[in-house]
């Protein structure tokens, strides 16, 4: 072997050698991520996010703050401003604000530890953490894993794809999919700040409803006695609209729509009454609070119950499952958004 071919041959090994040292597993990227999740102080994003329901997408602004790990403002707006919904978690519960009806829904949850949340860093890094068979791939400026998901309604949607920075391992987007691996829901972050810094009443009830109110347009301050009635595409759960009711109530119409079949339910909307800004309502709710997507609602054995652009939705059934009534109010809201 000559000198100049030894030579070449060990410079390739040596390029080989730095090049494997350079390369990360997937456990030092999951350990990486783990460090940065459990040492930092807390952050704020901004994040659009983008809801496929059927042929429809929906897309809507999300605003996060997280302290501690501890303490935790998620506020959801669509593009016209005129319809947002925010959860607070500070140390008396979790809340549900709804600014444009003045009101406020408390939860006894332990949310956000208790499903996957596709906004959460640190959420994120636990479904990487819980699935030992997630999967891995480096590219020139990210790290992507592909996960199952820890939603109540996992079967619906199991796998989800989540991308990082590689420079400061934030978060760049998260793809939810169905089995079909097709992305149902979709969270772009705009912006990451690790170092943001926080003012003693940035997770306080009042506060945060008077700050929202007053960032609204004055067009969803309006009272209006009349909506349009919505509904769902029933196929999804193999059921039928059987009868349809209208009666008046204090606040307009109330519609009672009856769906039978295989899976029989109940869907009730009707105007939301609204209280005056001089005072906060706070109702301590019973059942788990419910993320639609699209808005924030509360969810028991047999029923589901959510509030958007001044309406009032509620599903009531004995057949469909807690998954089944998400995805009939995800299907009425594609109805609502065309």
């Amino acid at each position: 072997m000559t000198k100049r071919r030894l030579v070449w041959l060990l410079c390739l090994v040596a390029l080989f050698v730095l090049s494997a040292c350079g390369a990360k597993s997937k456990e030092d990227v999951t350990k990486d991520l783990n460090e940065k999740a459990e040492e930092m102080k807390g952050y704020k994003a901004t994040a659009k996010m983008t809801l496929q329901t059927g042929e429809e997408k929906q897309a809507y602004h999300v605003e996060i703050w997280n302290k501690d790990n501890h303490f935790y403002r998620v506020e959801l707006s669509n593009d016209k401003k005129d319809q947002s919904q925010m959860i607070l978690k500070n140390e008396s519960g979790v809340y549900v604000l709804t600014p444009s009806l003045n009101k406020s829904f408390k939860f006894q949850s332990d949310w956000p530890k208790n499903s996957s949340q596709a906004y959460l860093f640190e959420s994120l890094v636990k479904d990487i953490k819980s699935d030992q068979e997630a999967v891995f791939k480096e590219t020139d400026k990210h790290y992507v894993f592909e996960t199952k998901t820890r939603y109540p309604n996992s079967h619906m949607l199991p796998l989800q794809e989540i991308t990082f920075n590689k420079r400061d391992l934030a978060p760049v987007s998260v793809k939810v999919m169905d089995p079909d691996r097709k992305a149902v829901l979709t969270v772009s972050f705009t912006k990451v700040d690790f170092k943001a810094s926080f003012e003693k009443s940035s997770f306080d009830v009042k506060k945060n409803m008077t700050g929202a109110q007053l960032e609204m347009p004055v067009l969803a301050q309006e009272k209006d006695e009349e909506f349009t009635v919505f509904y769902p595409q029933a196929e999804v759960v193999g059921s039928r609209l059987i009868e349809e009711n209208e009666m008046l109530t204090a606040n307009g119409k109330r519609i009672v729509l009856t769906y039978g079949g295989d899976k029989s339910f109940t869907v009730v909307e009707e105007k939301a009454a609204s209280l005056s800004a001089a005072s906060i309502e706070t109702a301590s709710m019973n059942g788990e609070m419910a993320d639609l997507g699209f808005a924030f609602g509360e969810i028991t054995d047999q029923s589901l119950s959510w509030s958007y652009k001044g309406v009032d939705y509620m599903i009531a059934s004995k057949d469909l499952s807690e998954a089944e009534m998400i995805e009939v109010a995800r299907s009425m809201q594609a109805e609502m958004e065309k």
